[in-house]
């Protein structure tokens, strides 16, 4: 994208601005890059993804899933790996969230994934530094249906792979910043996600705080700021 010095400037300047305006995000990205989201837990980040991809929201209704699906099977052991999660009859699941395509989802993820390390975190890691963007259709991970490229691009950051996923309100309000600096917005998946990582680079941020900042920015900031836990981002 071709940008003149002026409208770099003030598009820079809404990015830092806007980063700046949450306090956990950075820790919370830092976080997430070192595949320590969920108290260190894969299976959780696995479960958060697959129930994140059925797009309902993120704070009210897939974070107190992941947190009951914690506290029912993975601290007392029954679903605390990878390997018991590929194991597990999805229909057992559905009295705590009535979706069977997302823990057909979580189980066939955590099927791929564990062929890739020894440990949960090694397996996560390695497929993620292995993992190529334009090639994600043919990735085992990708391969899966009912996972997007979305999902794909959330895995890979909690994976530690640096990058933006291209969900509707990332594009929204990343795309909202470029047309009130005067640019065009960008509207291919795979576009926008090369087309923000050089955005966030020139701004001088990680892509993945510039994808979280839209997060934050479009209502879950506000969530967060009057939920009773307001270092919530910092738990999970």
């Amino acid at each position: 994208m071709n940008l003149d010095v002026g409208d770099r400037e003030r598009l820079k300047k809404k990015i830092l601005e806007a980063v700046a305006a949450n306090p956990h995000l950075t820790a919370a990205c830092d976080r997430c890059l070192k595949t320590d989201r969920w108290g260190g837990s894969v299976v959780l980040m696995v479960v958060d993804a697959a129930l994140t991809s059925s797009g309902l929201n993120y704070f009210d209704l897939v974070v107190p899933r992941v947190r009951l699906f914690s506290e029912r099977f993975v601290e007392g052991g029954a679903v605390a790996s990878l390997q018991q999660l590929a194991q597990i009859n999805v229909k057992d699941f559905l009295n705590l969230w009535r979706n069977e395509r997302c823990w057909s989802v979580a189980k066939e993820v955590a099927s791929a994934l564990k062929n890739y390390g020894k440990s949960d975190r090694e397996a996560l890691r390695n497929w993620a530094s292995k993992s190529v963007l334009q090639k994600w259709r043919l990735n085992p991970i990708g391969s899966i249906k009912g996972v997007g490229l979305v999902t794909y691009q959330y895995l890979r950051m909690m994976g530690g792979v640096d990058t933006v996923m291209p969900d509707r309100v990332v594009k929204r309000v990343l795309n909202k910043m470029l047309t009130e600096c005067g640019f065009s917005p960008v509207r291919g998946d795979l576009e926008f996600i090369e087309e923000a990582t050089s955005i966030a680079h020139e701004a001088g941020v990680r892509p993945i705080e510039l994808c979280w900042m839209t997060w934050l920015q479009e209502g879950e900031g506000e969530k967060i700021r009057s939920s009773r836990d307001p270092e919530i981002l910092l738990k999970i």
